[in-house]
């Protein structure tokens, strides 16, 4: 087969199961052949050799039975850097990007503010890409997937931030004393029985995904420690669900007094990010 023709046929057979069954399969191909995407558009008629037909066979047949095209490829793209993945963590969203934005305008705009946590690890992009912007910044990572940070600190050490990053298996905060500048948090904050009826719920962990009835069982947790571990005129950024906006900044006001608190809207227009900042003084 030539790229033309396996373009085709992964069209087609992607089509009852992605929503971009043309972009899918120049990415898988581009992955297979291991070149650019543009290198594939560019030489339509470049024939595969048995190999790469083989590999890509088997990579239709797991795409086919359901599992997503970033867990059939090991890798992800986030906010310009690549990550490897695997189905012990969620797939990293464009939405998070927008947390990571918020980050690194505060970071840079408070030289002297380099301790940082990120619950809620997963993949690590959240740590590492803060990391890799920001080079004098420390971290600590926490989840309470061991399997998840094995992922976390791989991809540590394929952008150079490991010796700057610690991760630790913890549920949220970990029981030591230190305050952090920063604490970022995308928890699992869809309500359960929303989730069952999402395709995601079939096809990532329902670990990273689950917030409990109304989705910020999780959320109420962090923010009960967060005024014991959050530093005097720090910063704390939850990623939240949608239709959690309202609900979400009145937990943070309660839990933290006098913090200003704000809402962030994603590209879509759609309630992403609660922002909490302490006063200097609290």
């Amino acid at each position: 087969m030539n790229i033309t023709s396996s373009l085709r046929q992964i069209r087609q057979r992607l089509q009852p199961v992605s929503d971009t069954p043309a972009l899918d399969g120049q990415v898988l191909l581009a992955h297979i052949l291991e070149v650019p995407r543009a290198w594939v558009l560019a030489h339509p008629e470049a024939e595969l050799s048995i190999e790469a037909e083989g590999r890509l066979q088997a990579a239709l047949i797991r795409l086919e039975s359901g599992e997503p095209l970033p867990y059939v490829l090991g890798h992800w793209e986030f906010y310009g850097l690549d990550f490897s993945l695997s189905p012990d963590v969620l797939i990293p969203r464009p939405e998070t990007e927008l947390l990571v934005e918020q980050a690194l305008n505060w970071l840079k705009a408070h030289p002297l503010r380099r301790g940082a946590a990120d619950i809620g690890s997963g993949s690590g992009c959240i740590a590492v890409t803060t990391a890799v912007h920001v080079p004098d910044l420390h971290m600590l990572g926490t989840d309470i997937s061991l399997a998840a940070l094995k992922i976390a600190r791989r991809n540590a050490v394929n952008h150079n931030v490991a010796e700057r990053i610690d991760f630790l298996v913890s549920d949220l905060l970990p029981p030591v004393a230190a305050r952090f500048d920063l604490i970022c948090a995308n928890l699992p904050y869809i309500p359960n029985e929303k989730l069952k009826s999402l395709k995601v719920y079939r096809s990532e962990p329902s670990l990273a995904l689950a917030g409990g009835t109304d989705g910020l069982d999780l959320i109420r947790r962090l923010l009960v420690s967060a005024p014991s571990r959050l530093a005097p005129g720090g910063l704390l950024l939850l990623e939240i669900e949608a239709s959690q906006g309202e609900a979400a900044c009145r937990l943070a006001g309660q839990a933290l007094p006098g913090a200003e608190v704000r809402l962030f809207q994603d590209l879509a227009g759609r309630d992403r990010l609660v922002q909490v900042e302490l006063q200097a003084g609290e």
